[in-house]
């Protein structure tokens, strides 16, 4: 099977198989009451019940390029979401959870969706401006954005804290890739690890308590699909630092908020090699 959707609970160290398919599937989240999982595969949008049953398809009307860039509002009657048909770039919408017309929210393109504020008033976002890739926030009901990096580096994968004190992010300012954080202002910006590893997609948990980050080789470039990597647990402030696991994935396996609502249990994909 070529996708492999789980769920691992950090408290028991225990995993459970929610999917099996023969198809590319991506970058799951929860939904706020804890039954189901948001899924991507071949530009649509599912919804994947957690105690069985086939995934559903979300109705997200003209987006039918959807990409791994997805996620639940805090109060999870929103759905946001990448996608690239009506403008041949990824751009941002919202539309309610059970379907319907995807609302724009983000003017400039390429944008590509990484997380809500606890609040629900703004999304983080990575931007592509003149080739650059920098951490952006805007709020949901559009307007202008605000850039908090500043080409210091390749910037992206920024996610809230569960308090909105920070928003965390991966960059490589310092060469190697590396997990960061920054205020919503963009002052303070904080180097959180300094690993011999490629550190990519950090997820702060619901409460509070840890950081859970995919990490590559440390000789890999960017975020590619189908490699060992490691998924790997650590304090808010890059403490406690330990590997829970290694799986062959990278590209799809969580690159967005994976966590449970009780911040016990996150949702990741394994891959399969491809036949050759």
């Amino acid at each position: 099977m070529r996708s492999s959707v789980e769920i691992h609970d950090i408290a028991i160290g225990r995993t459970q198989v929610v999917w099996r398919t023969e198809r590319l599937l991506e970058a799951p989240n929860f939904s706020r009451d804890g039954r189901f999982l948001v899924v991507n595969g071949d530009g649509l949008i599912y919804r994947l019940p957690i105690d069985g049953g086939e995934p559903e398809r979300i109705d997200t009307g003209f987006a039918t390029r959807c990409n791994n860039d997805h996620g639940l509002s805090p109060d999870g009657r929103l759905l946001a979401i990448t996608d690239k048909a009506e403008f041949g770039q990824a751009a941002i919408y919202v539309l309610p959870v059970e379907g319907g017309t995807p609302r724009p929210v983000t003017p400039n393109r390429p944008s590509y969706w990484h997380g809500w504020s606890p609040d629900g008033s703004q999304i983080s976002y990575c931007g592509i401006r003149d080739d650059v890739f920098d951490i952006y926030t805007i709020a949901v009901d559009g307007g202008e954005e605000r850039r908090l990096t500043f080409g210091e580096g390749r910037n992206d994968g920024p996610d809230w804290s569960a308090d909105g004190e920070w928003i965390y992010f991966n960059s490589s300012r310092t060469g190697r890739m590396q997990i960061w954080r920054v205020r919503p202002d963009g002052s303070a910006p904080t180097r959180i690890t300094d690993s011999p590893y490629g550190d990519w997609f950090p997820h702060p948990s619901p409460d509070g308590r840890n950081l859970l980050v995919l990490s590559y080789d440390g000789d890999v470039f960017d975020h590619p699909r189908d490699l060992d990597v490691r998924l790997r647990l650590m304090d808010m402030n890059g403490g406690d630092d330990r590997v829970l696991f290694t799986l062959f994935g990278g590209q799809g396996t969580m690159n967005v908020p994976n966590w449970s609502p009780d911040g016990r249990r996150f949702a990741y994909v394994r891959y399969a090699p491809v036949p050759r």
